[in-house]
């Protein structure tokens, strides 16, 4: 019998940029029981704890137990079923987020290797319970998101001695890394594509084209989401007028904040504080 499963989500105004979970389940699979040919539009991680079933994405198959994983990752057509003798009982956690693709390369699964083993003694083998048991916690979204952390760090430090190649990778994500950080530490100030390039020690063509790659928006486009967000935050929990907030996010000139605004979020900051205030907190 299906167990009942729990979703998970973070408001838009709160979802943080680098890492944040979107949902997550349990299911004690009814034999046979399948999903897909689809796509979906996160990463979801599945953990087994119990029976067998079948995993097919790209154009390989994977016949899969007890103690074992796979990654669906997005844009991807993926098809699973469970066994018709042996079902499986899984869990699964879904998450978006700036590092998602990074944290998946690190620990090394994609859409041509998506299967890991973990043993169930792990946080793997109970992560819902876990997750469960922060919903109805004070600070349950800060804790949530600390499991989705050890999750990720669990899927890494599972791996032996990184290799050169993957050292060279982890190069390009530390610069990239480097370049969030000083947005993060200086978005209310006057900062230029300049400035954060230097920052991070790259020329600014090139750093822009890694955010590109990563992130498919330009280091000038990734600066003027990750502002525009902050304001958000800034216009459904403070009271500070747009003025304010426009230069709490680096923008001198409010009309031009304004402009912006509109054009990242498809309304004015006034029209969705409104909104944000009738949705509640």
């Amino acid at each position: 019998m299906p167990l009942n499963h729990t979703i998970y989500t973070h408001s838009d105004a709160h979802q943080p940029l680098d890492l944040h979970l979107l949902f997550f389940g349990k299911e004690e699979c009814l034999p046979g029981h399948a999903w897909g040919p689809g796509i979906r539009d996160a990463y979801i991680l599945h953990y087994i704890h119990a029976g067998t079933g079948t995993l097919r994405i790209g154009d390989a198959e994977y016949h899969l137990g007890h103690s074992q994983g796979f990654l669906i990752p997005p844009d991807t057509i993926v098809q699973y079923e469970a066994d018709p003798v042996e079902p499986w009982v899984y869990s699964w956690i879904g998450f978006r987020g700036l590092q998602a693709l990074s944290l998946m390369e690190r620990s090394q699964l994609t859409v041509s290797s998506p299967v890991y083993r973990m043993h169930p003694e792990s946080i793997f083998g109970s992560f819902y319970e876990r997750l469960l048991e922060t919903a109805n916690q004070p600070a349950g979204d800060i804790q949530a998101q600390g499991i989705l952390y050890q999750l990720m760090y669990t899927l890494i430090a599972r791996l032996p001695v990184h290799t050169a190649a993957a050292h060279h990778s982890r190069s390009k994500e530390s610069h990239i890394r480097q370049a969030i950080e000083y947005i993060e530490n200086s978005y209310s100030q006057k900062i230029s594509v300049l400035d954060i390039s230097q920052a991070a020690g790259l020329d600014r063509t090139y750093l822009s084209s890694l955010f590109k790659a990563r992130f498919g928006m330009s280091l000038q486009a990734f600066m003027l989401e990750y502002r525009m967000n902050r304001a958000v935050e800034l216009l459904h929990h403070t009271d500070l007028s747009v003025s304010e907030v426009s230069r709490s996010v680096g923008y001198e000139d409010p009309f031009l904040f304004s402009k912006m605004f509109k054009k990242i979020k498809g309304a004015s900051p006034r029209r969705l504080r409104e909104e944000l205030l009738q949705t509640g907190p």
